[in-house]
C-alpha cells in the first residue's frame, strides 16, 4: 500500500477493515448516496458488490469514468483513483484486497 493512500485511512466514513493478515486484507464498504472519497490506492482483489452500483470514478491523470455494476462478483486490478457515488441507494460491498 503507497504510503498516504490507503482508502481506510482516507475515507474510513466508506470503509473500515474486516479482516487482515499478511496475505489479504478484507474491506467493509459502505458508501452513501452522493458520497465522495479523496484519491487512493487498492491493490489486486475481488469485490462482492452486494448491491448495483453506480459511481463515477476519476483516475490519477484526472480523467473520469462513470460505471455501473449489478451486484455480484467481480475482479479488481490494482488501481488509483477517487470516486464518487452517483446512485440513488447505498453501495454496499465486501472487497478482499490481496497483499
Amino acid at each position: 500500500m503507497t504510503a498516504g493512500m490507503d482508502p481506510v485511512q482516507i475515507a474510513p466514513h466508506i470503509y473500515s477493515v474486516l479482516f487482515e493478515n499478511d496475505r489479504v486484507r478484507v474491506l467493509d464498504v459502505r458508501m452513501a448516496p452522493g458520497a465522495k472519497s479523496a484519491r487512493h490506492v487498492h491493490p489486486d482483489g475481488v469485490w462482492c458488490l452486494l448491491s448495483p452500483m453506480q459511481a463515477r470514478f476519476t483516475a490519477e491523470d484526472g480523467s473520469t469514468a462513470e460505471a455501473e455494476f449489478p451486484a455480484g462478483v467481480v475482479w479488481g486490478d490494482a488501481e488509483t483513483h477517487a470516486v464518487e457515488n452517483i446512485g440513488t441507494t447505498e453501495v454496499r460491498a465486501i472487497a478482499v484486497e490481496l497483499k
